[in-house]
């Protein structure tokens, strides 16, 4: 055991026990509630991270039905593969990004997003800016009030989150939940 503030005893970090000190301190990391199998079948209690809907969940601020219209949203802009940050399939090289079309899948995935951002005013409206970024791309809500807000203005994160709640409230019924 190491030493932090004088007189206390550290723990000391080992590879095997779990997520890193610095993980630790950001506090968004949790054990699973009950035993899943890992990877040879054997029980375990993995870690997992907190994301933006299930802290709102947890807190109250959402409900379970909202929860699983954000999920759902995430799901399809997935399968859409919308989000800038991908990598390339090392199988095919492309001559240029521009050729590659979508699949069919991709290609409906990105029409259920289309209908999904214009039931919330589209997508340069707060509604449909927030749910990208926070939902899609899985943006920090601070990261997004701050970088994209409204207009280019940085936003408060009370402002925000009660952006994201009515985004997801107008999700809800866009999915019929």
């Amino acid at each position: 055991m190491g030493r932090g503030r004088p007189g206390r005893p550290r723990k000391q970090w080992r590879e095997d026990t779990g997520p890193t000190p610095e993980r630790w301190r950001r506090g968004d990391v949790e054990r699973l509630e009950h035993s899943i199998a890992d990877e040879e079948g054997r029980p375990a209690r993995p870690y997992r991270s907190m994301d933006t809907l299930a802290r709102m969940l947890r807190r109250g601020s959402i409900t379970a039905a909202m929860r699983q219209a954000g999920e759902d949203f995430r799901a399809v802009f997935a399968a859409a593969q919308l989000d800038g940050l991908r990598s390339p399939d090392l199988a095919r090289v492309p001559q240029a990004l521009r050729d590659l079309e979508p699949t069919a899948r991709q290609a409906e995935a990105r029409n259920r997003v289309w209908h999904a951002l214009q039931a919330l005013g589209g997508v340069a409206s707060p509604a449909g800016s927030c749910v990208w970024h926070v939902i899609g791309c899985e943006w920090s809500m601070r990261e997004w009030a701050l970088r994209e807000g409204w207009g280019g203005r940085p936003l408060s994160q009370e402002t925000a989150s009660g952006i994201l709640v009515g985004a997801l409230g107008v999700l809800q019924a866009h999915y019929g939940l």
